[in-house]
């Protein structure tokens, strides 16, 4: 019998009530959920601001105007690669997350490194990635795959935990794991946007997620690394900023805008 790892994380302390919270911020957006008609340019235009955001996040100097422009540099670029994927990747995480992982890397950095990278899981004769600002070190290769097999499969598994949940311990793993030679926050942060697609938490890709995690920059780092060091404790306080974050997503949202 398989074991459901999500649920009892969903159980924490606050967080079934945030993760509620987070989702009706969605869902008044959308108007109670499908009440309102999306159009792809509202999509892109939220795919688009939130690919700024995560470039941002990873030391991009590239403006939002820059970015519109195609004129960013590398983690820009890679960052807006990505988008023109995304809503085609996400359902595909149910069946084969390690390929949409692997796949948003190679979309990621197009233009950060060799192509013979792209794509590519470190090994233990590679060094160990350290592109992730004020994080603890990232654990060897063994413990690396070990782990991020697990995560794999129990992504492939029913949870009875809120997509939200599964979304943000998706992302704080593959930016703890670090599993590929560059781009690591740009993929989790991908990651963790594909999956609030394919939950269903926000279909329709309206919100911009990325940019709460752009305006809570600065307990980003000591959040993952709180997760990786302080037990329930720490996976308990990335919850609950996880929730702000779909929160604060929502309210950056282009939809918010339109009466």
């Amino acid at each position: 019998m398989s074991t459901d790892v999500f649920e009892p994380l969903a159980g924490l302390e606050g967080v079934g009530s945030a993760s509620r919270a987070a989702r009706d911020a969605v869902d008044v957006l959308l108007r109670d959920r499908g009440l309102r008609k999306v159009g792809s340019d509202v999509t892109a235009e939220a795919l688009l601001r939130g690919a700024h955001a995560s470039a941002a996040l990873a030391g991009s100097p590239a403006t939002l105007d820059e970015v519109r422009r195609g004129a960013g540099d590398g983690l820009a670029t890679g960052a807006v690669r990505i988008t023109g994927e995304l809503m085609r990747l996400a359902p595909q995480l149910d069946t084969a997350p390690v390929q949409v992982w692997t796949r948003l890397h190679q979309l990621a950095a197009a233009d950060l490194g060799p192509e013979d990278q792209l794509g590519h899981l470190r090994t233990s004769r590679e060094p160990v990635p350290d592109d992730i600002p004020g994080l603890p070190p990232a654990p060897g290769a063994d413990e690396m795959w070990e782990r991020l097999s697990a995560l794999a499969q129990n992504l492939t598994r029913p949870t009875k935990a809120p997509g939200l949940v599964v979304a943000a311990i998706v992302h704080a793993e593959l930016a703890i794991l670090r599993p590929f030679p560059t781009a690591n926050g740009l993929v989790a942060r991908a990651a963790e946007r594909c999956l609030l697609v394919a939950r269903g938490i926000d279909p329709v890709a309206v919100t911009v997620p990325e940019a709460g995690h752009y305006e809570l920059a600065g307990t980003y780092p000591s959040g993952l690394g709180d997760y990786a060091a302080r037990g329930l404790t720490g996976v308990r306080d990335w919850l609950l900023r996880s929730c702000e974050v779909v929160s604060l997503g929502a309210e950056r949202s282009p939809l918010a805008r339109i009466g």
